[in-house]
């Protein structure tokens, strides 16, 4: 099964058509302030509310589910679970960066909420949009 973090994923049409074309299952989890409709994908609206969307994901998931996220702390939820994980610009987390991922979240999130100020992310390119569906493809085929 395949989950992906709905809220916010700039790929989940490109990761539904590939799942669509593979023939694997596929839900997208999102929360109330979002809305997707897709007669392909099993859906899941949590109520708003911070990170109800991931704690949904990481209650559902099983051993060898992929789930598709950019939140480093799911990701890590559902490795311990024994989750595939990737993000939406193909890298796939593992015990060898989440470490250093969720450092850099802490240290993000101790200068915003000390009033500093970060740059937010580029502007999305086909090349992420490549690299995401090649990596997420390469996943689905080494499980067939």
């Amino acid at each position: 099964m395949v989950y992906i973090d709905a809220d916010g994923c700039p790929v989940t049409k490109i990761a539904v058509e590939i799942c669509r074309k593979l023939c694997k299952e596929v839900t997208l989890v999102f929360d109330t302030s979002h809305a997707f409709s897709d007669e392909y994908a099993k859906t899941i609206m949590v109520d708003k509310g911070s990170d109800s969307a991931d704690m949904k994901i990481a209650s559902v998931v099983q051993k060898n589910d992929i789930v598709i996220t950019q939140d480093y702390g799911l990701a890590a939820m559902c490795l311990a679970k024994g989750c595939i994980c990737l993000s939406q610009d193909g890298m796939i987390y593992d015990e060898s960066n989440m470490d250093s991922l969720l450092m850099s979240r802490y240290i993000a999130k101790k200068i915003r909420n000390s009033g500093g100020r970060l740059k937010g992310p580029h502007k999305r390119s086909n090349e992420q949009d490549k690299h995401f569906r090649d990596a997420f493809i390469n996943i689905l085929n080494e499980k067939r």
